[in-house]
């Protein structure tokens, strides 16, 4: 399954240049313990995770650095839930997300985590407004609150005129802040970013990280994988992943 139809698994809704600061916090949305990920590749295994140990506090904006092949990308993947530890255990909100079901797994990934991919990942044929209700429609959510949460989503990224535009019809910055939106319709509790800035131009780059500073002082929880140091640079806690270990861990 690709990341995008993943993400967009159905899913129904549970009852149950200073950087600028965050509301403050100490609750632990992340914590990882002793998390491997194996690759079966033939006769060879690929070791991408060697044990990562690490939590991630609410509200905090975080950048995940390191070179290719470093183990970045799979270290998304499991905080998205679109992968599963080797070994280790991944707790989110306090749950271990190994004791749960692939339903509850499809929900958590459907709401409690908001992506945005460097490809933007937008359907090319529908409306902007109908991109951004997509997270809300495999939610269960009727159509006029659809379409209510979705225009509001578009208006935190002043994309609110270009409604009814298509992608096509958009540049690369608004079909990012489109992304944006999406990831941020259903509320979640994190949101990930795959080098957002990586198809934009510098002057678009830095209007997209100003939405992520206004996300963030906001109390909203990001963690951005990178290979731009502009982007570490703007976060408060930076992560840097080498050949498949927790290289550093600092503030910034």
């Amino acid at each position: 399954m690709s990341d995008s139809a993943a993400v967009l698994a159905p899913a129904t809704r549970d009852a149950a240049a200073a950087r600028p600061l965050a509301a403050t916090t100490t609750e632990t949305l992340i914590r990882m313990e002793g998390v491997t990920k194996t690759y079966d590749a033939g006769e060879i295994a690929v070791h991408a995770l060697r044990g990562i140990d690490v939590e991630i506090e609410s509200g905090q904006m975080v950048a995940i650095i390191g070179p290719s092949g470093s183990g970045k990308s799979t270290l998304m993947h499991i905080l998205g839930c679109l992968d599963a530890p080797t070994s280790g255990t991944y707790r989110l909100e306090g749950k271990d997300v190994d004791e749960l079901s692939g339903f509850q797994i499809a929900a958590i990934r459907n709401q409690k985590v908001g992506f945005v991919f460097q490809t933007f990942n937008l359907l090319p044929k529908a409306s902007l407004l109908r991109n951004v209700e997509l997270p809300l429609l495999y939610a269960g959510i009727g159509g006029p609150e659809r379409r209510e949460l979705a225009r509001a989503a578009l208006e935190r990224v002043n994309l609110a005129d270009r409604a009814r535009h298509r992608p096509a019809e958009l540049s690369g910055g608004q079909r990012q802040r489109a992304a944006i939106a999406r990831a941020l319709v259903n509320e979640p509790s994190l949101i990930l970013a795959d080098e957002p800035t990586g198809n934009l131009d510098t002057k678009t780059g830095l209007e997209i990280l100003e939405i992520f500073d206004r996300l963030h002082v906001k109390g909203e929880t990001i963690v951005i994988v990178t290979h731009d140091p502009r982007i570490a640079e703007r976060c408060e806690r930076v992560v840097e992943i080498v050949d498949g270990r927790i290289e550093d861990d600092k503030l910034t």
